[in-house]
């Protein structure tokens, strides 16, 4: 029992150590990436979009190495289905969710292709090998170009109408609110270039120690309650690496600040199939089918079906998600989750 304990222990300092090893990560490359003189809005798109998923990289890649696909894949999906049906569900009941134009032509389609293209890889197979990870990660190369070219576009159109539009309507700075003693000198040292290296040196070491912690104790604990790894996957390390976003976006929705919420969270599981699933399928192939069942293949299908609800929930109503989407996102995560154990 003592082991079990630690291992619980163990299980949450790992989620602890990701969290705060992502914000340093983040903050650490995207302070470099700004003396590098790289423009914000690209930083934006890649440096913490990809710190946002390093949490869920770095648990299915460990999976992976270990040769704990079910935790790998399952982290994976279930990430998605918390993101769309428990995150914005939630979110949702509290204020309505605009969806804005580029995630409906753009984001959720991608999300439904590349979402339909992991079980198509998987069926086709039985799992998800090596060169449909290239073909993951290809299509995520392309996925970015785009979204770096579309906002470099918009930006400098932003650029030039702010040029034409009178003094008088230029859009006032917010005021920076006043920061404690540590905070002050966190900011002073961000200044440094030696600082900001260390930081996302830590930062990474955090997550990858963090994601081999979690892992294995998650892995312990499975076993000890002779609970199927997928199991654990899908709900403790996918709940788990999604609470991030889950505090997120709910103060978020309760604040009123939710035009990127919607988009937040789809671009996120864009990250999680193409980036997170094709990169551990580099290190061992994901199996989708295991002693003849396809139990793998049905929780992608559910993730699947939350994409293509949230893409129909937000074609009506004016492009937002209300209390009756976020009730109907959620019963659907009560039902999902009842299948879980009960089946």
């Amino acid at each position: 029992m003592g082991m079990l304990f630690l291992q619980i222990f163990l299980l949450v300092l790992g989620f602890a150590l990701l969290v705060k090893g992502a914000d340093w990560f983040v903050d650490g490359s995207a302070g470099i990436a700004a003396k590098c003189k790289i423009p914000a809005l690209v930083i934006g798109l890649t440096v913490v979009a990809f710190g946002t998923s390093a949490p869920e990289l770095c648990v299915s890649v460990t999976s992976a190495i270990q040769k704990s696909t079910d935790i790998s894949i399952g982290n994976v999906v279930g990430s998605n289905i918390c993101n769309i049906l428990l995150i914005l569900g939630l979110s949702a009941l509290f204020h309505s969710l605009p969806v804005q134009k580029n995630s409906l032509w753009l984001d959720l389609p991608v999300l439904l292709l590349s979402s339909a293209l992991l079980i198509g890889l998987g069926i086709w197979g039985g799992a998800l090998q090596w060169w449909d990870g290239l073909i993951f990660l290809a299509l995520f190369a392309v996925y970015m170009t785009i979204l770096v070219r579309g906002a470099l576009k918009e930006q400098r159109r932003a650029k030039e109408l702010e040029k034409s539009a009178p003094q008088g309507e230029l859009p006032q700075k917010e005021e920076k609110k006043p920061k404690g003693k540590v905070g002050q000198w966190f900011e002073k040292m961000e200044q440094k270039t030696w600082f900001l290296i260390l930081l996302a040196a830590v930062g990474l070491g955090m997550v990858v120690g963090g994601g081999t912690l979690l892992v294995d104790a998650a892995k312990y604990i499975a076993n000890y309650f002779e609970v199927p790894e997928r199991i654990i996957g899908l709900t403790v390390v996918a709940i788990g690496t999604s609470l991030p976003e889950l505090v997120t976006s709910v103060v978020a929705a309760c604040k009123g600040e939710t035009d990127i919420a919607v988009g937040n969270i789809i671009g996120s599981n864009i990250f999680n199939v193409l980036l997170v699933a094709g990169a551990s399928s580099l290190f061992c192939p994901l199996t989708f089918t295991t002693a003849g069942t396809a139990s793998n293949l049905i929780d992608a299908c559910v993730a699947l079906g939350a994409a293509a609800l949230l893409y129909g929930l937000a074609l009506f109503k004016g492009h937002k998600l209300g209390k009756i989407a976020g009730a109907l996102m959620l019963a659907c995560f009560i039902g999902y989750y009842v299948y879980l154990f009960i089946v």
